[in-house]
This record gives C-alpha cells, sequence and structure tokens, in this order.
C-alpha cells in the first residue's frame, strides 16, 4: 500500500518508517528535506499548510498522523489546525484510513491541556468520512521520549527529590518497540477502522515506582519526598532546572501527570498479537542507545 507518515523524523515516527518500509511504499513528511532511502521516499511539508498536505497525499491509501506542537505557547491551536487541515485533505485524496497516536487518560474529566489537546486532535481528525483508528498510549519507554527522558535525568542528577504528589499517580508505560509494532500493524486492517484502542506496556505502576526501577538500573537509590504544595508551574520550572526539558514543553507534560494513564480494555491484543516487552529490558534497551 500506498503510506504517508506525517511526524516521520519523531521519537515514534522514525522506527514506523522503517518498520513500514518492509511491505509498504512509504512517504516520510516532515518539514525540512530530506535524502531518500531505500523504500522510503521523503517528501517536505507542513501539516498546517493545505497546499503542500495536499501534494504529498497524491495517491495515498494510509496517512499516519504522529504531529504535535508540544512547546509552543499556542499548541493547542496549532494542533487542531493542522488536524483539521490534513483530515480534509486526506479525505479529498480518497485516503482509506488515517491513523492516530493519542494519549491514555484523554477520558477524564479533570484534562490537562495537553490530553486535552491530544483528545479534541483526535475528534477533529474524525470529522470527515475518512476512518480513523486511534491508538491511546501512556509513557513511551525509548529514547528521545520526553517524558522517559525527564525521569531518567531526574533519577541520573538528584541524589534526593521532593516531589509533586503526581508521582503517586498509577500510569502503563510501553516500549517503543511496542508501540511501533502496534502501529504498524493496524496499517489497512479494517476490522480497526473507526475504532480507539488503548496500548499499554505488560506492567501497570505509579510514576514513583517507575522511578525507583529506573534508579536501580542505573545503580542509585534516590530518596524521594513527596509534598502537595508544588504546583504544575513550579514543577515545570523545577524540571526545567535540573533536566534537559524546556519548561514550555515539561509543564504541559506535567498537569497531565495528575490524569491516570492505564489501559481500559485489551482488544488491540486479538486484533495486533504483540509480544510485550516488560518494562525493565525496556529501559534497558532505551539507555543503551542513549
Amino acid at each position: 500500500m500506498n503510506v504517508v507518515v506525517f511526524g516521520a523524523t519523531g521519537t515514534v515516527g522514525r522506527p514506523l518508517v522503517e518498520q513500514l518500509a518492509h511491505e509498504h511504499q512509504v512517504t516520510a513528511v516532515s518539514r525540512q528535506g530530506h535524502a531518500d532511502e531505500p523504500g522510503i521516499t521523503w517528501a517536505q511539508a507542513d501539516a498546517t499548510d493545505p497546499g503542500s498536505v495536499a501534494r504529498v497525499l497524491e495517491g495515498a491509501e494510509v496517512v499516519y498522523y504522529l504531529v504535535h506542537s508540544l512547546g509552543a505557547t499556542d499548541f493547542e491551536e496549532r494542533d487542531l489546525h493542522a488536524a483539521e487541515t490534513t483530515a480534509k485533505a486526506a479525505e479529498a485524496a480518497g485516503v482509506r484510513q488515517l491513523v492516530y497516536l493519542g494519549g491514555l487518560g484523554d477520558d477524564s474529566p479533570d484534562l490537562s491541556a495537553h490530553l486535552r489537546s491530544r483528545r479534541e486532535t483526535g475528534r477533529r481528525l474524525a470529522s470527515t468520512s475518512v476512518p480513523v483508528t486511534t491508538l491511546r498510549a501512556a509513557i513511551v519507554v525509548g529514547r528521545d521520549s520526553a517524558a522517559f527522558e525527564t525521569i531518567v535525568s531526574l533519577v541520573d542528577r538528584l541524589p534526593a527529590m521532593i516531589t509533586p504528589r503526581w508521582v503517586s499517580t498509577r500510569t502503563q508505560p510501553i516500549a517503543l518497540d511496542d508501540v511501533v509494532a502496534y502501529l504498524a500493524g493496524v496499517c489497512g486492517l479494517e476490522p480497526a477502522f473507526g475504532e480507539e484502542l488503548d496500548v499499554g506496556g505488560p506492567e501497570v505502576m505509579t510514576y514513583r515506582e517507575m522511578m525507583e526501577r529506573i534508579a536501580e538500573l542505573r545503580g542509585k537509590r534516590p530518596f524521594i519526598v513527596e509534598v502537595p504544595v508544588l504546583t504544575p508551574y513550579l514543577s515545570s520550572l523545577w524540571l526545567h532546572v535540573v533536566t534537559p526539558v524546556k519548561a514550555g514543553i515539561a509543564r504541559p507534560l506535567i498537569e497531565g501527570l495528575r490524569n491516570e494513564t492505564v489501559a481500559q480494555d485489551d482488544r488491540i491484543r486479538e486484533l495486533v498479537p504483540v509480544e510485550l516487552t516488560p518494562f525493565d529490558a525496556a529501559v534497558r534497551e532505551a539507555l543503551e542507545e542513549r
């Protein structure tokens, strides 16, 4: 099939393009130019520009949408505009399926701006006649994953941590390889058309447990104390000081950590059988790649 991937240079996009190229004709889209690779044609487009989007979607059958504007002050507006532009162009091009990677926890009544944006982006993508397959994931364990890199940096740089209450929130981290396998597996899969599917790793844990597990693998024993007074704003500034993550990215991520991100159904396991990677093994692989 002819497959187009928006966000092809991102943490998930890069390995997904390589995986899809084994079976499909792939056009990888980014805002900067890249040289073509075996089985992969690179195209330059901006998801907010109707002309460039229409151009790269000519002849496309399946389109992956992995775009986000996190870090921009108006990321919610940008994401909605880009999603609407892509959805309309996909419909005009006769695309059979849109595939979107959203976030677990976006059905909570008390959503952060980041998770709200993920939810509304999915709805905007589904506003045309093109069926959308949405996979909803929590933290992705892999190199360059902003949330994962943040936690590793905290573990590496702080022997003791005074942390907000979000460290007791439950989440279900998933290995990057497993997310890519699920995404590739739904390509052209008609039973997945129009479905929202939760994808999670084999273990549910709190963020504190996650930090402690990573610390053990790093040979560290951080002392963690939870306090109720750190607001999302102060938490983001704190992260900006002690990790490489910019405050503009850290704040939306941190606000989202108050929402539990645990898979509520496992239908994806039947549609796309994947042998899930244990958390410790996923962390080891990600750290080796760093």
